[in-house]
């Protein structure tokens, strides 16, 4: 699936970069077809002034003499036409065409001593052609000679090209904001239109201005966009749909793998879950079995000493499996949006008191101590008293889980007052907790990995039910640790109104 995603992602990139180009190609080169067409209209237009006006009707255009020549056998004519410009230089060129009776023109022609009059109307067609012919001919070498010597400027109508480049840049689909400006063959600007502005002149499009004059009579017309950017934005909204469409997929696509990924993670917590519940169920269960088997077995002795010791194993495994119970109760708590408590005017000091002489035993069996230090003036808090108590109880329980094999147990109960609060802190030595772990130990079903110790069970809720607890009762608690040395909970809670020391 999600190389498929992945190829189909890429497949979409390419078709929008394949038509974002395709466009700005188009676009080129409808702006090069107008320049060309622009550039063509300009010769045309100036071809047309020679024909209607005549070559007379240029400054410095040539003057054209005319002398004519029959060869001997009389079947061809040879003109050797001259061409003097004003200037005074001159050529001469020779052109020879075959004799169709142009001599009438000029003078009578006898054949056998009698007028030639079966002319058909062929023949006169013939001879107006080529006389209009000749004149043409006339028109065009005295453009070839004499047009490209005058200056560009006198040669080019500005507003007839800007009108020219207007129709054709429309012809084609172009719409945008032109300037243009035309310059020599050397790249002196010869005109400019007058609000002209040079942004975007990096990406200008240049055409050729009359071809075929010599290459140093040519000139350049150069056209560019101030705001060419529009076109890319244009292209973007064209494509937009797609682009969104895109988007949804990929947002879809990495939150279905972000899902899966999380119920995965969810997966196995839970199946830790089920493992350690079973061990922790097992373990009591197993130790209350054994004892209850002692005290039935006639072959054993039942001395006080023994009764007493399996009582009190009795005992306590059976408080250690109601402990269990209880955890597993919490979990039910998460699925409600609020817990239900019992709430009432609690010394603080007095419960936790209750929990550090209840919890003494079992840290001095683990070769630790407790040291109490309840130094907060008021005390009296708000509180669900056996919820409270579960939250000291599992605070005080991680110490001695995650404790330092190497030094003893040391764990520190401290209260005092600070902002109308009353706060509580739960410090030990012990393993410490890394950042990266710091920021989810608060999670449910989230567990801090102990390295290669595997002693270490549980369910993964016990802190997050702490939190669950505290926050019910409209307090705060924060966890401040540093590997290898020790973790410190520190609980906020606010004083019951009218209640001091």
């Amino acid at each position: 699936m999600g190389i498929s995603f992945i190829a189909l992602l890429a497949l979409q990139v390419y078709y929008i970069e394949e038509v974002i180009e395709l466009r700005h190609l188009h676009f080129d080169e409808s702006v090069n077809r107008s320049l060309s067409e622009a550039a063509h209209q300009l010769e045309i237009k100036e071809a047309k002034r020679y024909l209607e006006q005549g070559p007379s009707a240029f400054d410095g255009i040539a003057t054209v003499y005319d002398s004519v020549s029959i060869t001997t056998d009389s079947a061809f004519i040879q003109r050797t036409k001259r061409i003097s410009a004003k200037d005074g230089s001159a050529f001469s060129y020779t052109e020879t065409t075959a004799n169709t009776n142009l001599s009438d023109k000029y003078f009578t022609r006898r054949s056998n001593g009698i007028a030639d009059k079966s002319r058909t109307l062929q023949e006169i067609m013939r001879e107006r052609y080529d006389k209009q012919k000749e004149l043409i001919d006339e028109v065009i070498y005295s453009m070839l000679y004499t047009a490209s010597d005058r200056p560009l400027k006198d040669r080019i109508d500005f507003k007839e090209l800007d009108l020219s480049l207007r129709s054709e840049l429309a012809n084609n689909g172009v719409d945008l904001l032109y300037h243009f400006r035309v310059l020599s063959n050397n790249g002196t600007v010869i005109y400019q239109c007058s609000d002209y502005d040079p942004t975007g002149e990096d990406m200008a499009f240049t055409t050729t201005l009359f071809k075929n004059d010599p290459v140093q009579k040519m000139g350049k017309l150069q056209l560019h966009f101030p705001s060419l950017t529009k076109l890319g934005k244009n292209s973007v909204w064209f494509i937009m749909p797609s682009i969104v469409f895109t988007l949804i997929l990929l947002t879809t696509f990495i939150a279905t793998l972000v899902l899966v990924f999380r119920q995965k993670k969810v997966t196995e917590m839970k199946n830790d879950f089920i493992n350690n519940m079973t061990h922790e169920f097992k373990t009591p269960i197993s130790s209350i079995s054994l004892a209850a088997q002692m005290l039935n077995d006639e072959s054993i002795p039942k001395t006080p000493k023994l009764v007493q010791r399996l009582s009190t194993t009795i005992n306590d495994e059976t408080k250690r499996l109601r402990f269990q119970v209880e955890k597993v109760l919490q979990l039910s708590m998460y699925e409600n949006q609020r817990a239900k408590l019992n709430l009432q005017e609690t010394d603080a000091h007095e419960l936790i008191a209750g929990v550090i002489h209840t919890f003494a035993l079992k840290a001095e069996k683990n070769g630790g101590k407790i040291i109490s230090d309840l130094k907060a003036g008021q005390r009296i808090i708000y509180i669900d008293d056996m919820h409270f108590t579960n939250v000291i109880f599992n605070l005080m329980d991680n110490a001695v889980k995650y404790r330092r094999e190497d030094v003893a147990l040391e764990l520190k109960v401290s209260t005092w007052n600070e902002n109308n609060k009353l706060c509580i802190s739960i410090q030990d030595n012990g393993i410490g907790i890394k950042r990266e772990d710091l920021k989810r130990i608060f999670v449910k079903f989230y567990r801090v990995s102990t390295g290669n110790r595997h002693d270490v069970k549980g369910f993964g809720l016990g802190l997050a039910y702490v939190k669950k607890i505290i926050t019910e009762h409209k307090g705060t608690i924060v966890a401040e640790s540093e590997q290898g040395i020790g973790t410190k909970f520190i609980i906020r809670m606010p004083l019951a109104n009218g209640h001091a020391d």
